[in-house]
């Protein structure tokens, strides 16, 4: 259940929900739903039509598709058009449809330490899965030399990964596009964090030559960089072929995606706009990564965190787990997500990411770091 079995922890000791005012969402992965310093404000309404009460089209209204491919041309060079994108109700419908179609003769490969939906997925789906070394050993930095060089392999990558926040990105994410646009394997590239990048937005699509010449699936969302996770709005961009594939997956176990988010997220990629946005969230966030971090370490986390996401991934002091430190926290209306439950193989608090937590400052204020500090010290 990933970050759920936190949350379930939490109301039943604090008959609250994690989110409600008072509490500290320090589990949870969503971002700011307020405009953010120097950003774009965010739309009050929309205009509905008697045409937009009619049902979606399966693979995404035209206009949203369009508008999303010419994000990804403007803002990274892809050589991508409408017909190349496939919209979602959220991120993880379109990545377990690409599970769920995965032929039977291949095989997964993914970082030991990921996503926690991930594991659920590849357990529910039973696919023979292979893991990609990431822990304090290599210090959660695997390298391209890691990575399975077999044909019928889909790597599943987060980037920013999400609990780490490391990010591959220029060259090395060019030799890591490079490796699996061979026919013989595949990747999914889960961007939802793409704008949370300390120096510039990152995305796998700048580096694809030709798309339809691959098996590379990339993903990407209005939930984190857009903020408004509550719109249910992700998108697959693939080939052709795999396009076609999610249209009729979709026609027969999503029925489409509401039509007023996708008018509301059409608003949100205006050129103008997300220029805005991506420099607002890059320098908002940057700067709560640096000043959490700094809190962080003094009071004795040993952290690994990478330069994207808006996490931080650290051991805890003192030799707790994470779950014990959970136990403290939720006293104070608080909670982080335990390591283990970001450990793709499920060792528990005695494998290697049991004294390890991720810490999420996405919902949080400025104004909230000495009282949040200040709880973390009581905890520990």
């Amino acid at each position: 259940m990933g970050v759920y079995e936190t949350l379930f922890r939490f109301a039943e000791v604090s008959h609250k929900y994690m989110g409600d005012p008072g509490t500290h969402p320090w589990a949870q992965g969503f971002p700011l739903t307020t405009q953010l310093p120097g950003g774009p404000s965010l739309p009050d309404s929309i205009a509905i039509t008697a045409t937009d009460r009619m049902y979606p089209k399966a693979d995404g209204q035209p206009p949203l598709r369009e508008a999303i491919a010419a994000y990804y041309r403007r803002f990274h060079g892809a050589k991508i058009t409408a017909d190349h994108v496939a919209v979602f109700a959220g991120g993880r419908p379109g990545i377990w449809a690409i599970l769920a179609f995965l032929l039977e003769d291949w095989q997964c490969t993914i970082e030991e330490t990921e996503y926690t939906p991930y594991w659920d997925a590849l357990k529910l789906l039973r696919r023979p899965t292979v893991l990609i070394p990431s822990n304090p050993g290599n210090n959660f930095r695997p390298t391209l030399a890691d990575h399975p060089t077999a044909d019928h392999t889909l790597l599943i990558k987060s980037n920013p990964c999400n609990p780490t926040g490391v990010t591959w990105s220029g060259k090395e994410l060019q030799q890591l596009v490079r490796h699996y646009s061979d026919p013989r394997r595949a990747a999914l590239v889960d961007e939802a964090y793409e704008f949370f990048h300390a120096s510039d937005s990152v995305s796998a699509l700048r580096y694809v030559d030709d798309i339809d010449a691959t098996n590379l699936f990339l993903s990407g969302a209005a939930t984190k960089g857009l903020q408004v996770p509550g719109m249910r709005i992700g998108w697959i961009v693939a080939a052709k072929k795999h396009i076609e594939i999610f249209r009729n997956f979709s026609s027969i176990a999503m029925g489409g995606v509401s039509r007023a988010s996708q008018l509301y997220v059409t608003q949100l990629l205006q050129p103008e706009r997300v220029a805005q946005a991506r420099q607002a969230v890059a320098t908002f966030y940057g700067s709560q990564r640096k000043r959490y971090g700094e809190g962080l370490r003094n009071l004795g986390f040993e952290l690994f965190t990478g330069d994207g996401g808006f996490y931080h991934w650290g051991r805890l002091p003192k030799g707790l787990t994470g779950d014990a430190f959970n136990e403290r926290l939720m006293k104070h209306d608080a909670a982080i997500l335990p390591g283990r439950l970001c450990d793709m193989a499920r060792r528990g608090d005695h494998g290697p990411l049991g004294s390890l937590v991720r810490f999420s400052f996405g919902p949080l204020t400025a104004d909230s770091y000495e009282n949040d500090l200040a709880i973390m010290a009581r905890c520990l």
